[in-house]
């Protein structure tokens, strides 16, 4: 390996272990502002109207996002949209500990499963065996908490569609070399001008009945933190590590969840679980082992 490209792995090492911060947060603070006041619909309004002012200062040093025009759709649809929309509503049906395993769990395999059928990747044996490991524990957590949390496995499937639609903008990155930067501007750009009117004129809102300091808080955050920074960590990381190894790495997401839902949400889940949790886990930390 070249010094160059040591360098270009820890460069996305180190922002994968950022990533793993911003994602362990965006699972708490999503699932906390959906029970109060805001809908799934205002959440996103706040995340796409944040994006838009965090990525203008990037186009005024930078000027327009180098992205080719025809590349921009299915970004948008699959990352822009497809992802937090769907995220944010199965936060309205399941606890947080449920949309960090299912979404990290499901990332990589979803991203795995998609490579091999398009031949973009090849899965090992202990790869396979890891992915294995990641839909028992899956299926064992939607079954042994859903008397905790009636109805939790509609959420849990709004959390599986997030992350295909993730799954597929993860090898697009890939496959089109798509620049980080330039990649999260364009969507930030892009994405207020279309969802905000529909939102305004169509969508069930609380916003009114919002505290300022949570609005502002929240566009600051999904807008400028769980879009645009996670956005310019996730592609930058993919680039550097490959999609396997980056989805692999949110191994740690559903426990840090699990474990922070207990104080910050009051969300305790029961010992089968919690084990389901460590299932996955460990289904995932073996999976990176094997992934290339």
């Amino acid at each position: 390996m070249t010094g160059s490209a040591a360098q270009d792995r820890r460069v996305g090492w180190l922002c994968a272990g950022l990533l793993l911060v911003v994602w362990a947060a965006f699972h708490l603070v999503s699932r906390f502002v959906v029970r109060d006041t805001l809908t799934s619909w205002d959440v996103a309004a706040l995340r796409y109207g944040g994006a838009f002012l965090c990525v203008l200062p990037f186009v005024a040093l930078r000027g327009l996002p180098r992205i080719a025009p025809r590349r921009l759709p299915p970004v948008l649809a699959f990352a822009g949209f497809g992802f937090p929309l769907l995220a944010y509503a199965g936060y309205h049906l399941a606890p947080a500990a449920h949309g960090a395993t299912v979404m990290a769990a499901g990332l990589p395999a979803v991203t795995a499963l998609l490579g091999l059928l398009v031949g973009m990747s090849r899965i090992g044996g202990r790869q396979a065996l890891g992915l294995g490991l990641i839909a028992l524990g899956s299926l064992a957590l939607a079954g042994l908490s859903g008397g905790d949390w009636a109805g939790a496995w509609r959420g849990d499937l709004l959390f599986l569609a997030a992350v295909s639609s993730w799954g597929v903008y993860t090898l697009l990155v890939q496959r089109w070399r798509l620049p980080a930067l330039d990649t999260t501007v364009a969507i930030g750009l892009a994405a207020a001008p279309l969802y905000l009117p529909v939102w305004w004129f169509f969508l069930p809102s609380g916003m009114s009945g919002a505290a300022w300091g949570t609005l502002l808080g929240q566009a600051a955050f999904q807008g400028g933190g769980a879009a645009v920074l996670a956005g310019i960590l996730f592609t930058r990381s993919v680039a550097a590590l490959g999609p396997a190894v980056t989805t692999m790495i949110g191994a740690a997401v559903p426990g840090l969840v699990a474990l922070a839902g207990v104080p910050l949400l009051g969300e305790a889940l029961g010992l089968p679980a919690l084990l389901a949790i460590v299932l996955v886990s460990a289904g995932m930390l073996l999976g990176m082992g094997g992934a290339r």
